[in-house]
């Protein structure tokens, strides 16, 4: 079979792998830089349930209920909107809420100074945390395109002993949250899948099946993902938990 080469806003290469099978498989290649690649196979069924819910701007949407929505998408969460006044975005803190390294320092920078004031206004469970592992807090959105940020601590791969369950009431609590507020778009990050170690496969398994069981209420969930590797993962997962 000839190679299958796909354009698209993600920089995709698509590789037939059998020309016999009933179910071929395929992978797909990203190209990091000059010297990496990632690579992840997918069925078949998975690709073209993928790309069959693509929107013309790259947008991936899948079933979650009769009125919820989840969507995946590549891009910079700083900037993602809906409207501006039911929206949150979801940051990857850390306990102390008062700002790091990757998504939560991005946040932090993009909110302005207002959103570190805010956080030091939240109540201190103990000396020094804020938000346990697990747990969410909300915030106003400040200088960010969305009207609110919600605060949730993801577990570190290694050292949790029940990395899953934690990982599980991060999204939980977070979809709680914005419940509690009146929030109807809500779009997460990869808790815990930057410094903190979770292997991807095993995080996305999680995310989605956590929000497929908690997205009452909530119009939308997105997953804006910052790197191609992250995002093939969760589409590639979402086509096997959320067939349409």
């Amino acid at each position: 079979m000839p190679l299958i080469s796909a354009s698209l806003k993600s920089p995709i290469l698509l590789h037939s792998l059998s020309n016999r099978s009933l179910n071929p498989r395929f992978i797909f290649s990203t190209f990091l830089d000059s010297r990496a690649v990632v690579k992840q196979t997918f069925s078949f069924r998975q690709v073209t349930r993928a790309y069959s819910n693509m929107s013309g701007d790259g947008v991936a949407q899948f079933n979650l209920s009769p009125t919820s929505f989840l969507k995946i998408q590549k891009g910079d969460i700083t900037r993602w909107l809906i409207d501006g006044s039911s929206d949150a975005i979801v940051n990857p803190a850390n306990e102390r809420m008062l700002g790091g390294g990757g998504a939560d320092g991005a946040i932090h920078r993009a909110a302005g100074p207002e959103l570190k004031t805010a956080c030091y206004d939240v109540p201190e469970v103990r000396p020094g945390v804020r938000c346990p592992t697990g747990e969410a807090r909300i915030t106003p959105g400040f200088k960010l395109p969305a009207s609110h940020v919600i605060h949730t601590v993801g577990p570190v791969y290694d050292v949790d002993s029940n990395a899953p369950a934690s990982l599980s009431n991060a999204y939980r609590n977070s979809l709680r949250v914005a419940r509690e507020n009146n929030i109807q778009y809500v779009a997460f990050p990869a808790i815990s899948c930057g410094v903190y170690g979770y292997p991807f496969d095993e995080a996305a398994t999680v995310a989605i099946s956590t929000i497929k069981e908690h997205c009452d209420a909530i119009k939308e969930v997105h997953f804006v993902l910052f790197s191609d590797d992250i995002y093939n993962v969760w589409l590639k997962k979402a086509g096997e938990l959320l067939p349409n």
